[in-house]
């Protein structure tokens, strides 16, 4: 099994729990990459993926996963890490 990050904060929005892996001060650039997306909505539909690059990297890692709000907080941490399981490995 993939070293997954924990996860450091669920927050609620108007359409989307914003589970977030790593700080995004963490990162020089974020962006929500269309591979990303396809990977996530095979997970759970409608799902989004923030990517990362650090300073003096060329590798991408997730920074945060959002997920329809109507899955309930659990469930959007259920998937939000079987997603970051599915892109890191």
């Amino acid at each position: 099994m993939p070293d997954v990050p924990d996860i450091q904060t669920v927050e609620s929005g108007d359409d989307y729990y914003h589970v977030r892996f790593r700080d995004p001060d963490g990162f020089d650039d974020i962006r929500t990459p269309d591979w990303a997306a396809d990977v996530a909505q095979s997970v759970s539909g409608n799902s989004e993926v923030r990517t990362g690059k650090r300073e003096g990297s060329d590798e991408w890692e997730v920074e945060s996963v959002l997920i329809k709000k109507q899955a309930g907080e659990e469930h959007a941490r259920d998937e939000a890490r079987r997603i970051v399981e599915k892109i890191e490995s």
